[in-house]
């Protein structure tokens, strides 16, 4: 069987856009158009196509500040088990080390092995989640602060800069942000549900707080991507209905000699802004 070429996706085209959200709801995930539209303004969209031109595996590169995110490595179903995956990512990877950035992700269980044989090594692990729908408490504010403050803090908490990732999120209107004078959290719409993140904070009891105020405030379902070692935000988690879903872990692969993943501080990082955006 001849493996189908990896295309990169120059736009999203009227034709394109609805078989890349075939591939996030057959996957189960949350990305939204708003998203894809980001990876397409910002970073490099991969794809594989069958023999009827239809998309059936996917995968994104983001390049900000030294590093490469790389993410939505997508495959229908019936198209699973033929290498699509492991071909896209191969595409994504290439990309990256020729332009010579420290390439990272989160990885799923299911996908830590196969990103593992590429030489990419954990850095710290995560978990999703979950509430389900529950009527808001609260209303969360619909101003917007400015962006300077708020990309320092998530600059110096990752070790990397990503102002036009955030500018993005922020500036969507069903966007929300939850903050004080020690921390923020964005609050988005997805597909299936809210997701709080990212939330940063110097104080994990400031961040607990500010995710208890982002919480009340939505009545939807929520998805939120917590370090492991959060005791303050775990206990946040389940007061406010919050049950663990599933695992993640941060990976990251140098890909030029001298070059090491960057430390930031991790310490400052009470949930992502999710798996696709670091």
């Amino acid at each position: 069987m001849t493996m189908p070429a990896v295309e990169a996706l120059s736009s999203i085209t009227p034709g394109i856009a609805p078989m890349l959200d075939a591939l996030v709801a057959a996957s189960g995930w949350n990305q939204t158009a708003h998203d894809w539209r980001l990876f397409e303004r910002l970073g490099t969209l991969h794809g594989v196509r069958d023999e009827a031109g239809q998309l059936i595996a996917s995968g994104a590169v983001l390049p900000m500040d030294g590093v490469a995110w790389i993410s939505m490595i997508l495959v229908m179903p019936a198209a699973r088990g033929q290498g699509l995956g492991r071909a896209v990512f191969a595409r994504c990877l290439a990309q990256v080390k020729a332009a010579g950035l420290v390439a990272m992700l989160d990885a799923t269980p299911q996908g830590e092995p196969l990103y593992a044989s590429f030489g990419f090594t954990p850095l710290w692990r995560l978990t999703r989640w979950q509430r389900e729908a529950a009527p808001a408490t609260a209303s969360l504010a619909t101003d917007k602060p400015a962006l300077d403050n708020l990309a320092a803090l998530d600059a110096q908490a990752l070790g990397f800069a990503r102002p036009t990732v955030l500018a993005d999120l922020l500036g969507r209107d069903d966007s929300r942000c939850v903050r004080n004078g020690l921390g923020f959290g964005l609050v988005r719409a997805g597909r299936t549900a809210h997701h709080i993140g990212p939330l940063l904070s110097s104080d994990e009891a400031v961040a607990a707080a500010l995710l208890t105020q982002a919480a009340r405030g939505i009545d939807g379902r929520i998805y939120v991507d917590v370090p492991d070692d959060r005791k303050a935000m775990t206990a946040a988690l389940r007061a406010a209905g919050f049950t663990p879903q599933r695992s993640f872990a941060r990976m990251a692969l140098a890909t030029r000699e001298g070059a090491q993943p960057p430390t930031g501080h991790p310490a400052f990082i009470h949930a992502i802004a999710g798996p696709e955006f670091a």
